[in-house]
């Protein structure tokens, strides 16, 4: 089942070496900005915990896989989903800001979306982005998801009420 590759990553299930990098970018106010307040480190390990459990084609809690550039074998970032329904599932994905803008996001993000289509027999993937994070969005909508709403003070975070945008991308959309 894994890993899942691309052209430029190899995708694994996280493992205990990935804790420098999954506690340096949930602490990296960049990465976080538009994701969660500060959180405490012991908190983040629970976070982190929680992913290292063995995930199966039927597993309620987060595939949670990191990517890797396959010629240098340096992490990049974490991409997966975590299923709502017992064929819907909520994408996410966060990299680290060295790899920004270089298509990282896309290329995980539509290996992703494969394996839970045609897979894991996923028929809708979902997305919430908080408004403003406009890298997401693009990175979304490139790879095909489509606006579906805008939930209004959704989601607490830097001390207000933020808005958030909900995606949607079909099984049969997907291309």
């Amino acid at each position: 089942m894994f890993p899942l590759a691309t052209s430029r990553l190899d995708l694994t299930q996280i493992t205990e070496q990935e804790w420098s990098l999954f506690l340096r970018l949930q602490q990296d106010p960049d990465v976080m900005r538009y994701v969660s307040d500060n959180r405490q480190e012991a908190e983040i390990r629970q976070i982190f915990n929680a992913r290292l459990v063995r995930w199966e084609i039927h597993s309620r809690h987060w595939l949670c896989l990191v990517m890797r550039d396959k010629h240098s074998g340096v992490a990049i970032g974490f991409t997966g989903f975590v299923r709502s329904d017992d064929d819907i599932a909520e994408v996410g994905f966060i990299l680290d800001p060295a790899f920004h803008g270089q298509g990282y996001g896309f290329e995980s993000l539509h290996a992703v979306c494969k394996f839970a289509f045609e897979k894991c027999q996923i028929r809708k993937l979902t997305a919430t982005v908080t408004v403003g994070n406009i890298g997401s969005k693009k990175t979304l909508e490139k790879a095909g998801f489509k606006q579906e709403g805008v939930l209004r003070e959704n989601y607490f975070l830097a001390g207000i009420w933020q808005d958030d945008w909900i995606f949607g991308l079909l099984r049969n959309e997907f291309r």
